[in-house]
């Protein structure tokens, strides 16, 4: 076991609230950015908060690529330093920098051309579609910042390094807030560019971001050296990044692919009920924020002590991970749920908007528990090269539950259809989650690393 994987001794709940706490910070700043982006453009009109409603789906699908990139990353890194190889996990780190960096750009690309049909795909209006566009277009040209920008999160979280992690979210977010208002609505005397000010504002943030996470990695044990990448095996580290971060990123992905489903069958039930589902989707965002930063630090805890040998440890891990996950989701199910009306005000001030913003939330919250066993489930199970598992149990959630459910009830329930799928969802696929990653982890890593190569 390497000296530098720290994460594999001494206590298992302060390694997850030590690892856990940090990334509740950097995670709630990217989620506010959510939010304050609604605020503002929801002050541009309902239709333009209808636009973005349309927009939230694809940008969480693609951000949650970019998310399977860096876990990818994260678990190459943390299993070569469990396993004591820190050369191989510094070469690896330099190689998932310029991975991420490359497929930001043939994302950025296909998202470029393909964005007219994408949206009439999911039964955007005609008029909406300008709306859409002024928006994804730089969004799309930007996405090689933004997947550089996770690459270097993967490599510090890799490494244990929660704390700069959240800084440099933190970073991200903060200069996000501040240019929201000056290039939406315009403020100091500069103009606001509407809808598209939001994407301006994003990869401004991100490129910041960029900049502070190079300085940070400067201070860590694994340093950022191209020069490394020429005693890289190519081959042999794509597979290796790939096997964990390809299913992770569809796996991450498939949840707001779901969406982008249910936002198209919503359509049907009219605009206002498309804009309060998606601004209702960007609260709730916010508030499983501490379920998504478990998700993401039990991956370098598990990792470490997989690749170390100790799955007793990682089991420990993934049962206090999912204790908090229960208590915590059905607590903030039952907050949001007498507050729905209140948070739907904040937003707008249209009385059938509200009723559908109140409405899903009245509906959904009950499922948070179950969503967080699945994503912190899908993060332990990446981390022990079961990223195959994590796909397969996320895509039944969404193609064998959630889209079927939402379908058949719609004619009959309406909108409401379409947020008890999400709930039926959650629950059944948290369920499903719990079960498959203790009797993985109850293997231990002799039987897993039998299903290893290249790692």
């Amino acid at each position: 076991m390497s000296e530098m994987a720290k994460l594999a001794s001494g206590s298992i709940r302060g390694h997850l609230v030590g690892q856990t706490l940090p990334m509740v910070f950097g995670v709630a700043a990217i989620m506010s950015v959510g939010l304050i982006d609604a605020y503002f453009i929801g002050q541009l009109g309902a239709q333009e908060l209808a636009a973005v409603s349309f927009i939230f789906p694809i940008t969480i699908a693609l951000s949650s690529l970019g998310v399977g990139v860096m876990v990818g990353i994260n678990s190459v890194i943390a299993r070569a330093l469990g396993e004591g190889d820190a050369e191989r996990a510094g070469r690896r780190a330099n190689f998932g920098a310029v991975f991420a960096l490359a497929t930001g750009v043939a994302l950025g690309a296909i998202l470029y051309l393909l964005l007219d049909p994408l949206f009439r795909l999911m039964q955007a209006s005609d008029e909406l579609l300008p709306l859409i566009g002024e928006y994804m277009r730089p969004y799309a040209l930007g996405l090689p910042v933004m997947l550089l920008q996770m690459g270097l999160n993967g490599v510090l979280r890799g490494q244990g390094e929660a704390r700069k992690t959240s800084y440099v979210s933190l970073t991200y977010s903060v200069a996000n807030w501040a240019l929201d208002p000056i290039l939406i609505t315009g403020a100091f005397g500069i103009g606001g560019f509407g809808v598209a000010g939001a994407a301006y504002a994003t990869i401004a943030g991100f490129f910041i971001a960029i900049l502070v996470a190079l300085w940070l990695i400067k201070g860590a044990r694994l340093q950022i050296n191209p020069a490394a990448i020429r005693d890289c095996n190519v081959a042999e580290s794509s597979k290796a990044i790939l096997s964990v971060a390809g299913p992770a990123a569809f796996s991450n992905a498939i949840n707001p692919i779901g969406l982008s489903v249910l936002t198209a069958l919503l359509a049907s039930q009219g605009e206002a009920a498309v804009a309060g589902f998606g601004a209702a989707g960007r609260l709730q965002s916010f508030a499983v924020v501490p379920l998504l930063a478990l998700s993401g630090s039990i991956g370098a805890i598990v990792g470490q002590n997989w690749g170390a040998g100790h799955a007793d440890r990682a089991r420990r891990a993934m049962w206090w991970s999912g204790l908090f996950c229960v208590g915590y989701g059905l607590a903030i199910a039952v907050v949001l749920f007498f507050t729905g009306d209140w948070f739907a005000d904040i937003f707008t001030d249209d009385p059938t908007v509200i009723e559908e913003f109140s409405r899903y939330l009245a509906i959904s919250v009950w499922g948070y528990a179950g969503f967080g066993l699945l994503i912190v489930a899908n993060g332990a199970l990446n981390a022990v090269d079961k990223a195959g598992l994590a796909l397969a149990q996320s895509a039944a959630r969404v193609f064998l539950v959630m889209l079927p459910f939402g379908w058949v009830l719609r004619s009959a329930w309406g909108s409401s259809a379409i947020y008890a799928a999400e709930l039926v969802a959650n629950l059944a696929g948290g369920a499903l989650a719990a079960f498959i990653v203790w009797r993985v982890l109850r293997a231990g890593p002799d039987r897993g690393r039998q299903a290893q190569t290249n790692t």
